[in-house]
């Protein structure tokens, strides 16, 4: 293969891998819709809270739309593969995405006969579903799905379908699986920590800011308690290994583990990933005028999982495998675009430096003063 469409294909699974992380980092918008009566303990206080993440939900949003954008530009037999098999478990995740869109822009209007209420159940569901949902579909980059490809079906003029699922569920079995659960419930109360994290640095109110420090200690404990079992199962389980020569899958122990030695690059980032989080954590509980954890925690999620999922698909690895045709699994090379489009869209890439600055730039004017009481009671016009 030519060494140059090599090298794209490892571009681009760098690029979905990182919009995949950052996917994860901003999961805090959904952290903190979980954590809305557990924090907030008066409607004042709900308000303020939901004031915080009402005003990223739309980075949330827009980002998971350019993950799935890009896989389908890149890997567009990923998308059909998932996307058109998984069906269910992807339906799950946009609809509770769509009822925290409706809920944050209708909860507040006037004459809105589901009432207040009604959309702030939502936004829990949105809050809880969202993250968990989203850790599972992953989990199956590394514990497999059923499915089977067959390329040969394409010339069938009947059905030119070339990806079947292999069971009724379309994607909702990966919930049942306990390592893609593991992961799950792990992105879950990674969320609620940074959403704590950032509570605590954009909220001007001393009793938030006491509860959030406070809940973070079970929150953490729980998060650590999950992604633990997970990275040690992983390091310690078979993984689906390519023949670089042939394009065979086979499994092969301590697949990820190896991994992770043989790209000492990726090692580094894992590590420094979740020093980075840990570091955001403990210094917020041991210090308590500290208030910049969500900075060095989200730095450090982002490297933790662009690690993980550079470890699913580099070094000759089927970041999606099937358990049921172990040859159906999909791999960077056989699942990629063509070498023109590739390259095409390595171009129009390199704008994005370009969306990420304006992004800090929106994000910093949003957060240049703290949310606090004066100015929910003043600002009524703008408020969820």
């Amino acid at each position: 293969m030519d060494s140059t469409y090599i090298l794209l294909q490892h571009y681009w699974w760098l690029l979905v891998s990182l919009l995949g992380a950052l996917l994860v980092f901003l999961l805090f918008v959904q952290g903190g819709q979980s954590l809305l009566f557990t924090i907030g303990k008066t409607e004042l206080q709900q308000k303020m809270l939901l004031n915080s993440t009402g005003r990223k939900w739309e980075f949330t949003f827009t980002t998971l739309v350019t993950f799935g954008g890009a896989f389908f530009a890149s890997f567009p037999l990923f998308y059909s593969t998932s996307f058109g098999g998984a069906y269910w478990v992807w339906m799950l995740i946009l609809a509770c995405f769509v009822i925290q869109a409706v809920s944050y822009e209708y909860q507040a209007k006037k004459g809105n006969f589901l009432g207040k209420k009604t959309y702030q159940i939502f936004l829990i569901i949105n809050g809880v579903a969202g993250p968990i949902l989203l850790g599972t579909a992953v989990g199956t980059f590394f514990n497999g799905a059923e499915f089977t490809v067959n390329k040969e079906q394409l010339t069938d003029i009947a059905m030119p379908v070339i990806s079947t699922w292999d069971n009724p569920w379309h994607g909702l079995e990966a919930a049942i699986v306990f390592w893609n659960l593991c992961l799950g419930l792990a992105v879950f109360f990674l969320a609620r920590v940074q959403a704590l994290l950032y509570f605590i640095n954009n909220i001007d109110d001393r009793e938030i800011t006491e509860k959030s420090r406070k809940q973070l200690i079970p929150e953490t404990i729980l998060f650590l308690l999950f992604f633990l079992m997970f990275i040690i199962h992983l390091m310690l389980t078979k993984g689906f290994a390519v023949n670089p020569d042939t394009g065979e899958v086979f499994m092969q122990p301590y697949k990820y583990f190896i991994n992770l030695i043989e790209m000492p690059a990726v090692l580094a980032i894992l590590l420094i990933g979740v020093i980075g989080v840990l570091f955001g954590i403990g210094k917020t509980l041991l210090s308590a005028g500290w208030t910049k954890g969500i900075w060095f925690s989200g730095i450090g999620t982002v490297l933790t999982v662009l690690a993980l999922l550079l470890c699913a698909g580099w070094n000759n690895t089927a970041y999606y495998p099937s358990i049921t045709d172990l040859q159906s699994s999909l791999t960077i090379q056989n699942s990629s675009s063509s070498p023109f489009t590739l390259k095409v869209m390595s171009f129009v890439s390199i704008l994005v430096p370009f969306v990420l600055a304006y992004i800090f730039y929106a994000w910093r004017a949003l957060d240049l003063h703290k949310i606090d009481i004066k100015e929910i009671n003043e600002d009524k016009g703008h408020t969820y």
